[in-house]
């Protein structure tokens, strides 16, 4: 990694681990410091789900995008895939019972619920391009996926925000469910226009490429 590019990663492990010890506070018995929202008190079950889904996501995420830590340990790669994907699953999942009941109306609803929509199909689409033995397609769609599992991020980066310059809450919240996302998936297809994909992808232990690999051989091996 060049100094650059290695520092933004830093940065970003650094607010995922933050953002993922915040949102994992929602499985203790007692919670420190609960957000004051109806989803907390009437539907935590569900928005504890969502928390663990998201942190999970989060803390998995960035190690998958490191070239040695992926090629050196293929199972590894793979295992840790799976676990991130599943998390997605169960957080989209839950978030299927909170977002219709988010704070200010429908529209902040509308944002997550688009959030989680794209959250979800561009898991799936990156699933289902490893499955078909097309790794450079696996990596645009998991540089996307988890584009928008840092939406997490971004939303308790703008919170703050409403505070500091007193705009009102009813206003800002729904503009903050859409931005806390928006801005993340065209950051990552500027990413993804201007910064080459290897168009393959060696195996690691291997000499085999992606491109020759089969079908068969990559369900086996990748996630």
């Amino acid at each position: 990694m060049r100094p650059l590019p290695k520092f933004l990663w830093f940065l970003l492990v650094l607010f995922a681990f933050v953002n993922a010890l915040e949102a994992l506070r929602y499985l203790l018995p007692h919670v420190p410091f609960p957000a004051q929202l109806d989803n907390f008190t009437q539907r935590r079950i569900a928005l504890s789900l969502h928390a663990l889904g998201g942190a999970i996501a989060l803390l998995a995420g960035p190690l998958q995008f490191v070239p040695r830590f992926r090629e050196s340990s293929w199972n590894r790669h793979r295992l840790l895939g799976w676990i991130y994907c599943g998390a997605v699953l169960l957080g989209w999942c839950a978030s299927l019972w909170i977002a219709p009941h988010s704070q200010t109306g429908w529209i902040a609803s509308a944002g997550f619920l688009a959030l989680g929509a794209a959250w979800i199909v561009t898991t799936t689409l990156a699933v289902r391009f490893i499955l078909r033995g097309d790794a450079p397609s696996h990596r645009r769609w998991m540089i996307r996926s988890f584009a928008l599992t840092a939406a997490a991020i971004t939303l308790r980066m703008y919170l703050p925000l409403v505070f500091v310059f007193h705009w009102p809450f009813s206003t800002a919240y729904p503009a903050i469910a859409w931005l806390c996302w928006l801005p993340n998936a065209l950051a990552a297809e500027v990413y993804l226009r201007f910064v080459p994909t290897p168009s393959h992808t060696t195996l690691p232990g291997t000499n085999v490429q992606s491109g020759s690999v089969s079908q068969t051989l990559w369900r086996d091996q990748c996630p």
